[in-house]
């Protein structure tokens, strides 16, 4: 992986406590746009650090690729980037 681990790791830690904590709302029956709020957070935290994840795979994994001037590493590296793209619509 070509991300910060310590910063995504950070930063799954942080979102995962978030998860827990709308787990204990659940369970203590909170009010419903109390609990949808926490979990938007935890939604807009989660895609936060895909962004950080796929920023570093194309200055890493997708700029190796031109730099080495591989045409199918190249082909193969954008149809990853496109496939994920077109999973998050």
């Amino acid at each position: 992986m070509q991300a910060d681990y310590k910063k995504i790791r950070k930063k799954l830690n942080i979102a995962m406590g978030q998860l827990e904590g709308v787990s204990r709302m659940v369970d203590k029956d909170r009010y419903c746009i109390d609990i949808s709020i926490q979990l938007m957070a935890v939604t807009s935290a989660l895609k936060a650090i895909n962004k950080d994840i796929l920023q570093a795979h194309l200055n890493g994994c997708v700029s190796n690729a031109i730099e080495t001037g591989n045409k199918e590493n190249i082909d193969e590296k954008l149809g990853e980037i496109v496939k994920i793209i077109s999973g998050l619509q």
